[in-house]
């Protein structure tokens, strides 16, 4: 069997002096393994109510490990586009940072509850309208497959080593 197209044109991270991550925390369309589908327009209600800093950065869905705040949430054409900084003064945040930049971890998943949906009688796919966003979370296993971590900017080592200069990782991404 052969890997997913996602999976074998996933960009690697880049990481740069100053602890932002970003991707997309949602695709439209795109079936997750537990055969949902988000819709485009599914986060507009929530993201207009609830704002940046009532959508706390978790790790693994855990709610006893905040990480990070998002900076930035985003309906666009391809999902819910997602920026964040990690807090370096949280252990956690800085052994998160540490997996992602070694590619150990690098997806994103949604903690969230239906406010509208319907399944599809003949795919038994749920296709989600509505979504009351909990959390977004960095974890090892995303549902949706595409739910990824784009790209890292480390932050700043505290004491001396690098010279503040981005360190660039795999081919073709920078910022």
């Amino acid at each position: 069997m052969h890997a997913p197209l996602a999976d074998l044109v996933r960009p690697a991270a880049t990481v740069e002096p100053d602890g932002t991550v970003e991707g997309y925390a949602s695709l439209f369309g795109e079936i997750d393994q537990a055969r949902d589908m988000v819709m485009p327009g599914a986060f507009a209600q929530t993201l207009r109510t609830r704002g940046l800093r009532r959508i706390p950065m978790l790790f693994q869905h855990d709610p006893s490990e905040p990480i990070g705040i998002w900076l930035e949430l985003v309906e666009d054409f391809r999902g819910l586009k997602a920026r964040g900084r990690l807090i370096p003064d949280v252990a956690r945040a800085r052994e998160v940072l540490a997996l992602v930049r070694e590619g150990a971890v690098d997806g994103l998943s949604i903690g969230f509850r239906t406010v509208k949906g319907r399944i599809d009688p003949a795919t038994r796919i749920r296709k989600l309208e509505a979504i009351d966003l909990w959390e977004i979370s960095i974890v090892t296993f995303p549902l949706l497959a595409g739910a990824r971590v784009r790209a890292v900017k480390s932050a700043a080592p505290r004491r001396g080593g690098a010279d503040g200069r981005p360190i660039r990782r795999g081919p073709g991404l920078r910022r």
